[in-house]
């Protein structure tokens, strides 16, 4: 770990704002933007994101830099204050769902057709398929291809194992590539 995480996880610990602020220029739009993929509504995604960062720096001392680096840690806090959100407003939301499994018979070549070379309409497409997508699976595809997370580091934020993130990873492709071939019918 770099000198100045140290400096930084030590003045954290005691509470230091000046710290504190440093932490939100450096992870706060990234957070923002993490639990805004996740939520519905912006409003939402602002009381989130001030939720998020009392509990990173009340529970600070929790941290562990042995299991993940900082940033790591700050995503899978904002990834459960999301999922913690959703699950008490219970809110209607119609997302794709594949019950006749036609997004699993896509073959990868055909998804690497759909998403491999974005352009900036396939960008578009991509962005209107993920609103259609659940929150879980969305926050996948964009740990993954937003934020450019590693598998064992969404692995770690979803409390899962990267070979289970790689297996929803690719099936979220297939669904997206479906969505994508839906909106431009």
């Amino acid at each position: 770990m770099a000198e100045i995480d140290i400096d930084l996880i030590r003045e954290l610990r005691e509470q230091s704002p000046k710290a504190q602020r440093k932490v939100l220029e450096r992870y706060g739009n990234e957070v923002f933007a993490q639990v805004a993929r996740m939520l519905p509504a912006t409003e939402d995604a602002e009381e989130v994101y001030q939720d998020v960062f009392v509990k990173v720096f009340r529970n600070i001392g929790m941290y562990d830099e042995e299991k993940s680096a900082l940033r790591t840690w700050i995503s899978r806090i904002a990834y459960n204050e999301a999922v913690t959100w959703l699950r008490h407003k219970r809110q209607a939301v119609i997302y794709f769902e594949d019950r006749e499994g036609r997004a699993e018979q896509l073959s990868d070549a055909e998804v690497e057709e759909t998403l491999g070379h974005p352009n900036s309409e396939t960008v578009q497409l991509i962005r209107a398929a993920l609103k259609h997508l659940p929150p879980e699976e969305r926050a996948i595809v964009t740990m993954f291809y937003y934020e450019e997370m590693s598998l064992k580091e969404i692995a770690y934020v979803t409390e899962s194992i990267p070979t289970t993130v790689a297996s929803k990873l690719s099936r979220t492709r297939k669904k997206i590539c479906k969505i994508i071939k839906m909106l431009q019918s």
